[in-house]
């Protein structure tokens, strides 16, 4: 059965950074596109990354473009999102997928399974 364990948040100040790492358990990292997600309190979900299983493509959302870096660790079958220069707004609870494809994931599409998340807090 495949899983995904998101580890590494926690509560930063403003202008911090934080990596933030999910564990494939079940499968390997060659057979999904894995996503990260985030969710804030009374918002709507938002795919923020993506890193394509057919490729060494990275996708990611124009508000984290530039401040966050996904990157792959197929030996340990990890994935990362490195975070620079939060921002208050940043403040959610981020989780990983897994999909097929990179196809749609800014529209939530396509998500085979889902990690439970980790909270994120910037606050001074």
């Amino acid at each position: 059965q495949v899983q995904l364990v998101e580890s590494g948040g926690g509560l930063v100040q403003p202008g911090s950074s934080l990596r933030l790492s999910c564990a494939l358990a079940g499968s390997t990292l060659d057979n999904y596109a894995i996503r990260w997600y985030r969710q804030a309190p009374g918002k709507e979900r938002e795919g923020i990354s993506c890193l394509s299983n057919f490729d060494d493509s990275i996708y990611y959302a124009d508000s984290v473009q530039g401040r966050f870096t996904a990157s792959r660790d197929n030996a340990k079958n990890m994935v990362h999102l490195e975070m620079i220069n939060l921002r208050p707004e940043d403040t959610a609870v981020y989780y990983c997928a897994a999909g097929e494809s990179c196809h749609f994931y800014r529209l939530g599409r396509g998500n085979k399974y889902w990690g439970k998340g980790t909270q994120v807090t910037v606050s001074s």
